[in-house]
C-alpha cells in the first residue's frame, strides 16, 4: 500500500499544474479542429452538386463517411494509443487530415471525395480527437471534470468560426483552393500533439490489465498439454488465436454487457436510433436555406449561430446535469434534450424565412447542448465504470453506422420528392421516437427495478442490509483506476 501510495504521489507531481494547462489548450484547438470541422461541410453542398452533376444523395455520403470515421474509429485509436502513445497519434491525425484535404483538392469524381475526404480526413479527425481528449486523463486529476468541460468548448468554436472561414474562402477562391488551405489548418493538429509530451504514470497499471490475458493463455496451454498436445500443435496455436481475439473483442467491444445490461441495452439502441435523425439539420441546414432564397452568407452564419450559442449553454448543461439532484436522473434529461430536438425541426417546416431560421437555430443549439454534454454521462450512469472503456467501443460504433447511413437516405427522399422539407421531418421522426423509446424504457425499467427491491426487502429485511454493507465496499475500492480508465477510453 505505502509503495502505491508513494508512486501515487510522486506522478501526481506534473499534473493539474504547469504545463497540464498548456495541454488543455491544445486540448481545446485539436476539439476545433476535428470536430468542428464537419460543420461546414454544408456551406459546399451546392458547389460539390453542380462540379460533379451529383444527387443530394451522392453528395451527402461524403459528410457522412467523415462522420461516421470520426465517431467509429475509436477501439482502432485506443490500439494505437496504447501501442504508440497519445502524441504520436494526434500527429499522425494531423498528417492525415492534411493528406485527405489536400488529396480532395484534386478529386475529378464525387466518389473519389468518398476516399479523400470522408475516409482520410475522417479518420485523421478521430485519432486526433480521441487521442487528445485521452491524454487528458493522464495531465489531469482533481480538475479532470473541468478540464473536460473546458476542452468541449472547442467544439463550439469549431462550430461558430469553420462555416463563417468557409464561406468566405469559398467566395474568394472556389472550394478546391479551399480544401487545400483547410489541409494547412488542419496541420496544426500536430503542432498541438506536439505540445501533448508523454507524462510518467503509476508503475503496475499495466501488468495487472495483461494479467487476466496471460493467465487465460497459460491456462489454455496447460489444458491441451495434459492432453498430450505440444505447445506449436496446431490446435493449440488455434485456440490460442481465438483466445486472444474474444479478448480483444471483450476489451473494446462490449458484448457481453450489451446482452446482460439491460439498461446499456436501451440506451445504445435509443442513441443509435437517434443518429439517424441528429446530423441532418448540419447536413442540410445550408442548402435548405439556399434552396429557399436565402444568401449563401447569411446561410452559413446560421451553422455559426448553433456553435456561438453551445459555446456557453454546453458547459452550463454539462455543470447542471452534474448537481446531485440529477443522479439517477440524468437519462430523462437526455431524452428530454432529444425530444427538443426533435420539435424544433418543425420550425424549418413551417417557414423558411431568415428570422425563422435564426429562432430554430436558437432552439436547436440549446437542445443540442444538452445532448453533448449528457452523452457520456448517461453512459457512465448506466455502465460500471471498470467496463466503460469496451462499452464505449461498442456504442460510438454502432452510432457511427446510423450517422453514415441517415443523410444519404434523405437526400434519396428529397431526390425523388424534390422537397428538403423531408429532411427535417425525417429528423423529427427519429428524434421524438428514440426520445419516447429512452424515457419510457428506463421509467419502465425504474419501476421494474423498484418492485424487485421491494419485494426483496419485504421477505428478508436482514438480508437488505448485509447486501448494502457488502456492495459499497468494492465500490469505494475500485473507484480510482476505472475514472482513469474512462478518460483514456475516449
Amino acid at each position: 500500500m505505502s509503495q502505491g501510495e508513494a508512486a501515487g504521489r510522486g506522478t501526481a507531481k506534473p499534473q493539474d499544474r504547469g504545463w497540464a494547462w498548456m495541454v488543455l489548450l491544445a486540448a481545446v484547438l485539436l476539439q476545433g479542429l476535428t470536430l468542428g470541422f464537419p460543420c461546414c461541410i454544408g456551406v459546399f453542398f451546392t458547389d460539390l452538386q453542380h462540379e460533379f452533376q451529383a444527387s443530394n444523395s451522392q453528395t451527402s455520403w461524403f459528410p457522412s463517411i467523415m462522420v461516421a470515421v470520426l465517431h467509429g474509429g475509436g477501439p482502432l485509436c485506443s490500439i494505437l494509443v496504447k501501442r504508440f502513445g497519445c502524441r504520436f497519434v494526434v500527429m499522425l491525425g494531423g498528417l492525415l487530415s492534411w493528406l485527405g484535404m489536400v488529396s480532395s483538392s484534386f478529386c475529378k469524381s464525387i466518389s473519389q471525395l468518398y476516399l479523400t475526404a470522408g475516409l482520410i480526413t475522417g479518420l485523421g479527425s478521430c485519432f486526433s480527437f480521441q487521442a487528445g481528449v485521452t491524454v487528458l486523463g493522464y495531465y489531469f486529476v482533481r480538475w479532470r471534470t473541468l478540464a473536460n468541460a473546458v476542452a468541449s468548448t472547442g467544439v463550439s468554436l469549431g462550430f461558430t468560426l469553420w462555416p463563417l472561414l468557409s464561406q468566405y474562402l469559398l467566395d474568394e477562391m472556389g472550394w478546391r483552393n479551399t480544401f487545400l488551405i483547410f489541409g494547412g489548418i488542419l496541420l496544426n493538429c500536430c503542432v498541438c500533439g506536439a505540445i501533448m509530451r508523454p507524462i510518467q504514470l503509476a508503475s503496475g497499471s499495466l501488468p495487472q490489465s495483461a494479467k487476466p490475458e496471460e493467465e487465460l493463455r497459460s491456462r489454455a496451454e496447460e489444458a491441451q498439454l495434459s492432453n498430450g498436445a505440444s505447445p506449436h500443435h496446431p490446435t493449440l496455436q488455434q485456440h490460442t488465436r481465438r483466445t486472444k481475439c474474444f479478448q480483444v473483442l471483450q476489451k473494446y467491444l462490449a458484448f457481453d454487457i450489451f446482452c446482460q445490461n439491460k439498461g446499456y441495452q436501451i440506451y445504445t439502441i435509443g442513441v443509435t436510433w437517434m443518429m439517424m435523425g441528429f446530423a441532418l439539420p448540419h447536413v442540410y441546414l445550408v442548402p435548405y436555406a439556399i434552396h429557399n432564397g436565402v444568401e449563401e452568407r447569411k446561410a452559413a452564419l446560421l451553422i455559426s449561430i448553433i456553435g456561438f450559442i453551445n459555446i456557453f449553454i454546453r458547459p452550463l448543461t454539462g455543470l447542471l446535469s452534474g448537481h446531485r439532484v440529477f443522479t439517477g436522473r440524468r437519462i430523462y434529461l437526455f431524452s428530454l434534450a432529444v425530444l427538443l430536438c426533435g420539435l424544433s425541426n418543425f420550425i424549418c417546416v413551417i417557414s423558411a424565412e431568415f428570422s425563422v431560421l435564426i429562432l430554430y437555430c436558437v432552439i436547436l443549439s440549446i437542445a443540442m447542448s444538452g445532448i453533448g454534454a449528457l452523452t457520456f454521462q448517461v453512459l457512465m450512469d448506466v455502465v460500471e465504470m471498470d467496463r466503460f472503456s469496451s462499452a464505449l467501443g461498442l456504442f460510438t460504433i454502432l452510432e457511427s453506422i446510423t450517422l453514415l447511413i441517415g443523410p444519404p437516405l434523405t437526400g434519396l427522399l428529397v431526390d425523388i420528392t424534390s422537397d428538403f422539407r423531408y429532411v427535417f421531418y425525417n429528423s423529427s421522426f427519429f428524434l421524438i421516437s428514440a426520445a419516447l423509446f429512452m424515457g419510457l424504457s428506463f421509467c419502465a425499467l425504474e419501476k421494474k427495478t423498484k418492485l424487485r427491491e421491494a419485494s426483496k426487502a419485504h421477505l428478508d429485511n436482514p438480508s437488505r442490509y448485509e447486501y448494502s454493507e457488502t456492495s459499497t465496499e468494492p465500490k469505494a475500492e475500485n473507484q480510482s483506476p476505472p475514472a482513469v480508465e474512462y478518460i483514456t477510453s475516449i
